[in-house]
């Protein structure tokens, strides 16, 4: 290879690297970011909830209101998803998991012929057996209940769909084991005392009656005996003169009687 292969060699890489590098500052003249314009969006800060009174539970439903409302059909369906461990047929085989046929009043680790974990031998021998409560606990959460267990299933969360199932377990038996009684429900608040009856309103005393005025006696006064207003008198002495007629001796009135008070 001669020197003048090898210069257009090099002068194409250098021409190459050249049209690139030119290519980068004009794209970065370009796109160069414009700072200095402020912030873009306010977002809204995020509200700081304050912390109320505390939420109380839903009481818990007793496990005999709960079976006594049960569906042995809807236990039925609910246990196909224990199918592919169990069987539940008088006779039939262990799978997986023992068979639960008569499981109900059965002692834990009851089926002679599975391998059953160590927690559950341990509570045969301390004489537990599968009760109704024993049962639901379990269901509810297996791990929780029987600490080491090989059962790897994750529980049933529903109450009603547990009791559901364990009225479908109730009926695979020769001799159901009757449910739990079914508790009366929790007495209900007490009721506020009843308003304090007002005071009956004194008895307004019947109107007393207002003596009667003393009215005056409406009997006009004894008449007065009227005395003749003149008088005659003596012959006229001959001689002796008369002044004008005699005056009129009008008699004293008379006091009229004094009024009689009526009896009140």
């Amino acid at each position: 290879m001669d020197s003048f292969e090898l210069n257009k060699i090099t002068g194409a890489v250098l021409g190459t690297l050249l049209f690139v590098m030119g290519v980068g500052f004009l794209a970065e003249a370009i796109y160069h970011p414009i700072e200095g314009r402020g912030p873009g969006y306010a977002l809204p800060e995020p509200e700081i909830a304050e912390a109320g009174a505390p939420v109380e539970a839903a009481p818990e439903i007793p496990l005999g209101v709960l079976l006594a409302s049960a569906s042995v059909d809807r236990g039925a369906a609910a246990v196909r998803k224990c199918q592919s461990c169990h069987n539940f047929g008088e006779g039939e085989p262990n799978k997986q998991g023992p068979n639960l046929y008569h499981i109900v009043g059965a002692t834990k680790a009851h089926m002679p012929d599975f391998a059953y974990s160590d927690i559950l031998q341990q509570q045969k021998a301390e004489g537990q057996v599968w009760s109704y409560e024993n049962l639901n606990t379990f269901l509810t959460n297996p791990k929780a209940y029987a600490p080491g267990t090989k059962m790897n299933f994750a529980g049933v969360r529903t109450a009603e769909e547990r009791a559901d199932i364990l009225a479908y377990l109730q009926t695979l038996s020769p001799d159901p084991v009757p449910f739990p009684a079914a508790e009366e429900a929790a007495p209900a608040a007490d009721a506020a005392p009843a308003a304090e009856t007002a005071p009956a309103t004194d008895v307004v005393p019947a109107e007393v009656t207002a003596p009667a005025a003393e009215t005056a006696p409406t009997t006009a006064p004894e008449a007065v005996t009227q005395t003749p207003t003149t008088t005659q008198s003596d012959t006229p002495v001959v001689g002796t003169p008369t002044d004008s007629a005699p005056a009129t001796t009008t008699a004293p009135a008379t006091t009229p009687a004094p009024a009689t008070t009526s009896g009140q």
